[in-house]
């Protein structure tokens, strides 16, 4: 199976080329190699690659800063999904679109529905939102949350580069999410892809957790593996103790009855944790 990977050197990118199955022959590209807001392009390098699976792990995610460069972030959000989409559709390949919890405005108490209202709060989460009614309707979009890996930028790499370099720490404690580890969402996808599913799946780790108790559990459990040497206070704060430009869902657990149905119950967002940093380690 031939599979086009967009957005190769993102954690997610990474991810999928890692754990891709046996009979796949990808062709993992990132910005140098193929410029997806490049309509074009995009049309011209499908059709010689004839892919069978166009997978795309390209995004502008830089949350805040979208709210003052929201053209922007809709050209790679957006606009791009419109360029694959068009291009798999001539080529007879079928796509899979990355989205995120931040389709969601947080106020439900309850995990979210595939089928859930979107209402984003955000510029990011308005031009994932429309990637999402651009990828259309014979595609497979994976919604996720709280993306982390060994390698790139992300909130655990992040707090324990804080905790080794700070006396104190304050975090967020009245947004709730759950974590996910690439590695997990990837496998995610590619069982999705594998069933043939269409439409829109919920997959993120197993359990829920504030980005409080998730950086508790960060320094817990780098401290058993010696990648921190100290344990250092960590403050729980309101959102409103730390504005950020862009609104964040205060509750953004999704619903993944659909996609446990279908390829098994994702472990819970610990395991999958202590899974990282034992990459870390090694």
């Amino acid at each position: 199976m031939r599979v086009l990977i967009t957005g190769a050197r993102g954690q997610l990118g990474r991810a999928l080329i890692a754990t891709a199955p046996s009979d796949v022959m990808p062709d993992a590209t990132d910005l140098a190699e193929l410029d997806i807001t490049d309509a074009a392009a995009v049309e011209a390098h499908v059709a010689a690659f004839g892919p069978n699976l166009v997978i795309n792990a390209a995004a502008y995610t830089a949350v805040d800063k979208a709210e003052s460069e929201e053209a922007a972030a809709m050209r790679i959000n957006a606009e791009a999904v419109d360029n694959l989409a068009s291009a798999a559709s001539a080529s007879g390949a079928r796509l899979v679109h990355v989205s995120t919890d931040f389709v969601f405005d947080g106020r439900q108490s309850s995990p979210y529905a595939p089928d859930a209202a979107p209402n984003p709060l955000s510029a990011y989460g308005r031009t994932k939102l429309a990637g999402e009614q651009a990828a259309g309707a014979d595609a497979l979009i994976v919604r996720t949350a709280w993306v982390y890996a060994a390698e790139g930028g992300n909130f655990v790499r992040t707090m324990l580069r804080l905790m080794a370099e700070r006396d104190r720490l304050r975090v967020v404690a009245d947004q709730i999410g759950t974590p996910t580890f690439a590695t997990g969402l990837a496998e995610a996808i590619w069982a999705l892809a594998g069933q043939g599913a269409r439409g829109i799946y919920h997959h993120t780790d197993s359990g829920a957790a504030s980005w409080y108790d998730f950086a508790v559990a960060i320094q817990e459990e780098a401290l058993t593996r010696g990648l921190l040497t100290r344990a250092v206070p960590i403050e729980p704060i309101a959102t409103i103790d730390y504005p950020t430009p862009a609104q964040r869902p205060a509750y953004s657990v999704l619903d993944k009855r659909a996609t446990s149905a279908l390829i098994g119950v994702a472990p819970h967002w610990r395991v999958r944790l202590r899974q990282m940093l034992e990459e870390l380690n090694g």
